[in-house]
């Protein structure tokens, strides 16, 4: 069994336990990866209202670029909006990378 790793921001499972949990066929809610990427992000953001946008960004979008501003939000520690943060600098980094 893999152990959780602590952070300053809380616990973090490893992906191969979340998948475990989330089994095709029986949730509903979950069948593809990226669907399970989008709802943990909409999770660390807390903004559950929005996790369809979560889920369509990590469908279309490269995940490098949304790794870096998920880094960048998780390194912020008083922003008031994480989400907002989170959005502001994946245009940034969308921008540079035209």
């Amino acid at each position: 069994m893999e152990k959780t790793r602590t952070t300053r921001l809380g616990k973090f499972t490893s992906i191969r336990q979340l998948l475990s949990r989330y089994q095709p066929g029986k949730s509903k809610q979950v069948t593809r990866e990226f669907q399970l990427y989008g709802l943990e992000l909409a999770d660390e953001l807390d903004d559950w209202e929005h996790r369809s946008l979560y889920i369509r960004l990590a469908k279309t979008l490269p995940r490098h670029l949304l790794e870096k501003a998920r880094s960048f939000v998780r390194d912020a520690e008083n922003a008031k909006s994480k989400a907002r943060l989170f959005m502001w600098k994946l245009k940034e980094l969308r921008k540079n990378e035209k």
